[in-house]
């Protein structure tokens, strides 16, 4: 199913299958992760929200060395990586954790407009994701929305432009993306730009450095869809549904 276009219809509509998605997200991980990790749909979860998925192992230290088998790198079209100087440059930031005091190693966001039609939602955003990266917490995120004038080059751009000099920016023909950080002893990236009518391909979340499973965007957003009352779905994607 290709991505659609959900700047037809308003917050509260596009609210509804953004809570659906991440459900079903979380069902999907349900049978992905390994034992010892489970996954949380929360609410404003690590300053995101609403309904952020958080990824949780019930161990607070890293496996030792060779416990865990690695995957070679995803390969998705695009790549890049900070400099290693990007965990020297440490801030003030609020530690997370989850309530159960189980360690949130991931968190799964699925952008709402709210997170970019504002400039003080932007900065939050952005913020967050900044914070969670320097606590060395992986992030997925997939953004349905253009940038606009806050983010013109995308929420990638926006996150990284302040350690890399040329962070990855979106060409006009590919406003859409979603895009992995896996964090080592620098941040790497995996992004995939996505345009509305393109199928929507799955990414990693990263569970420790080189470890990751696969996420299947495409099969939960079409289960989301599904959800989704048809006098909407007519709105969004009237060639679908046989509108005149």
């Amino acid at each position: 199913m290709p991505m659609h276009d959900w700047t037809k219809v308003d917050a509260g509509i596009y609210h509804g299958f953004h809570h659906s998605w991440i459900e079903e997200i979380h069902r999907a991980l349900l049978k992905l992760l390994p034992e010892d990790y489970y996954s949380l749909a929360e609410q404003h979860a690590a300053g995101f929200g609403p309904d952020v998925l958080t990824l949780t192992r019930d161990e607070i230290e890293f496996p030792a060395e060779g416990v865990l088998a690695t995957k070679a790198r995803p390969k998705t079209k695009w790549y890049q990586e900070t400099p290693t100087e990007f965990y020297l440059r440490k801030q003030k930031a609020v530690v997370i954790h989850h309530v159960s005091g189980d360690r949130v190693v991931a968190v799964i966001e699925v952008v709402s407009p709210g997170n970019k039609n504002t400039t003080h939602g932007l900065r939050s955003f952005v913020r967050k994701a900044r914070e969670l990266l320097l606590r060395k917490v992986h992030l997925l995120i997939v953004d349905p929305f253009p940038g606009g004038s806050r983010a013109p080059f995308g929420l990638h751009a926006a996150i990284i432009e302040e350690f890399q000099d040329d962070p990855l920016a979106l060409p006009p023909e590919s406003p859409l993306c979603a895009f992995s950080y896996e964090c080592d002893d620098c941040v790497r990236t995996y992004l995939e730009p996505l345009a509305v009518g393109e199928p929507i391909p799955d990414m990693p979340v990263f569970l420790w450095p080189g470890m990751y499973i696969d996420v299947p965007l495409e099969k939960t957003y079409m289960a989301a869809w599904e959800a989704v009352p048809r006098r909407w779905q007519k709105v969004i994607a009237p060639q679908e549904n046989g509108a005149k």
